[in-house]
């Protein structure tokens, strides 16, 4: 996620080691610090395995290596490193926040919360470990906390877009699309180039039905990147809600091709495919979303509305049954209700008008609105 970032700082935090007594050490130093994380890690492991290094020298060699394990993916090995470093020197800051991206990789969030928690005792004024936590309490879905992490962490750096991005997404969470949007609108002031901040915008406004000023700020995200693949993704579900279907699946085309394993795209697609009843493609897609994400809750719903139209109605069934078993904490209630109606909908098409009629009642209740959703499906309530 943000090693990158972090591996900036630690890289100028910590320094090579000014005690360096022959060539071989200070090349091991250097490769220790190289951005490829392969030389790094050989360095670090040298540096390691010496035994000339104590103390806080010693504890870089493993921070560094650590935070190479973690930009190659391999949390579980960086913990360990951070580990070391942390019993080497446990006021190191950077090591306790970087032990908790480890976590976060491993969406291990209490975890994290925990690390940050102690980089932040140590360090009360770092901004970028104020963000951290805020987004570990934001994946927790506590946007309260992380609303006041980022608060913290815009007071002491003004000028972070991450921090009004992040504050803006989780205002959108709650709701308060105003205020979200004033966080988006400050994020692209202080840097318009900043292409998430765009992204964001388009998202929360199309949450505010605004579909049209959520086109403009995808056009602007993909004018500064063509390849953001998940703008035009972005841009086909406000064509999709204009029911402008040929230019949504334009979009989700476009987003696929940029990135194949984009699996919102291929449900998104399969969703459009299902309403103007191509069901085949359809059927397709969602299958591939599935595959690429086999606990997306939502393109079981998707592929549960395919079978109904195909009028295979136990399998449609047993889509919804396992959308909404994954469902809780993951989906908006929009589409908790779309799945309980289809569900419903399969109940009653195959005779159980009791178990159907619940459903379709609890769906209203979620969302009154569901009704009319589910006839521009082009499915008969």
């Amino acid at each position: 996620m943000r090693w990158k970032a972090i591996a900036a700082v630690s890289i100028l935090t910590f320094g090579l080691n000014p005690a360096v007594r022959v060539q071989t050490r200070d090349d091991n130093w250097a490769l220790c610090s190289n951005r490829n994380t392969d030389l790094a890690i050989q360095g670090c492991t040298a540096i390691i395995q010496s035994g000339y290094e104590t103390g806080r020298d010693l504890a870089s060699a493993y921070d560094r290596r650590g935070i190479a394990y973690g930009l190659k993916k391999q949390p579980d090995r960086a913990i360990e490193d951070f580990d070391q470093a942390i019993k080497l020197d446990p006021n190191d800051s950077p090591a306790f926040a970087s032990r908790g991206i480890a976590y976060y990789i491993k969406k291990e969030y209490d975890h994290a919360i925990e690390n940050y928690d102690r980089a932040i005792r140590l360090n009360p004024n770092d901004a970028f470990v104020f963000n951290l936590r805020g987004i570990a309490y934001y994946k927790k879905k506590d946007y309260d906390h992380a609303i006041q992490d980022f608060d913290q962490a815009i007071k002491l750096d003004p000028r972070s877009t991450r921090a009004f991005d992040d504050r803006g997404k989780a205002y959108s969470k709650l709701k308060e699309y105003d205020r979200a949007i004033q966080d988006y609108d400050q994020a692209i002031k202080i840097d318009p180039n900043y292409i998430y901040a765009f992204v964001n915008r388009g998202i929360t406004y199309s949450r505010k039905k605004q579909y049209d000023r959520a086109i403009q700020d995808y056009d602007q995200a993909i004018k500064l990147d063509p390849t953001h693949s998940s703008a035009f993704d972005g841009r086909g579900t406000a064509y999709l809600r204009k029911r402008e279907y040929d230019r949504a699946v334009e979009n989700y085309d476009q987003a696929i091709r940029l990135d194949p394993s984009n699996q919102i795209a291929f449900n998104n697609r399969c969703w459009v495919r299902a309403i103007v009843g191509q069901l085949a493609t359809a059927l397709t897609d969602c299958n591939e979303s599935i595959r690429l994400q086999p606990d997306y809750s939502n393109a079981f719903g998707s592929r549960g509305l395919v079978y109904l139209k195909m009028k295979r109605f136990e399998d449609a069934i047993a889509d919804c049954d396992t959308a909404l078993k994954l469902s809780p904490g993951n989906t908006s209630p929009e589409d908790r209700a779309d799945q309980l109606y289809l569900r419903g909908l399969g109940e009653r098409a195959s005779g159980e008008s009791e178990k159907a009629n619940a459903d379709i009642a609890a769906a209203k209740e979620i969302d009154p609105s569901v009704t009319s959703r589910i006839e521009g499906f082009g499915m008969q309530p």
